[in-house]
């Protein structure tokens, strides 16, 4: 049965790993030494053509070395969130079998967990050492977006979604029991 709780869980996941494509992670300012210019960068798993952005990166020559337009490589982050997103769908159509249901649930679980390690530990700290080796800023201030934050609703809802899961297992269980 497709219609349980879980399902629009999972539904919530694949949403929430959805986000991170549409909003940035977090966007970067700092005060160049050599210029004092602001320097500012974003980290987007896709890069977007923001024109500001674009023209700024355009007249600092360092910064075109790391990473396409500006960016740094997210290939890591992008496989990982259509693999939660893949996962979270397929899930739902497993609903004849709980005990692998579940299973898929943990792996998806863990996957967006990792995720959000490498979103937070990983990529935002790569950035900003990049901002400072290329472009001799002093102190970067990050600024968090819904990219950052939807991978931990993710895993919220992953979590729910394998208690869910659990729940009607128990349920059957309780039930064949007074057969």
């Amino acid at each position: 049965m497709i219609q349980r709780i879980q399902s629009f869980y999972l539904v919530l996941a694949a949403c929430c790993m959805a986000l991170c494509f549409m909003f940035p992670v977090a966007q970067y300012s700092s005060i160049m030494q050599v210029t004092n210019q602001l320097a500012q960068g974003e980290l987007n798993l896709v890069p977007n053509d923001n024109p500001e952005m674009m023209a700024q990166i355009e007249n600092i020559e360092p910064i075109v070395n790391f990473g396409q337009r500006g960016y740094i490589h997210t290939w890591p982050l992008i496989v990982i969130a259509v693999m939660c997103i893949v996962i979270a769908v397929v899930c739902i159509f497993l609903y004849r079998n709980r005990m692998l249901q579940m299973r898929v649930v943990a792996v998806g679980f863990l996957l967006s967990v990792v995720y959000a390690f490498l979103v937070f530990f990983w990529a935002v700290d790569a950035y900003a050492k990049a901002m400072t080796t290329t472009l001799g800023c002093d102190a970067v201030q990050t600024q968090w977006f819904v990219g950052a934050y939807a991978p931990i609703a993710a895993v919220l809802f992953f979590f729910l979604a394998q208690r869910a899961i659990k729940k009607d297992e128990e349920k059957v269980r309780a039930a064949d029991r007074l057969r």
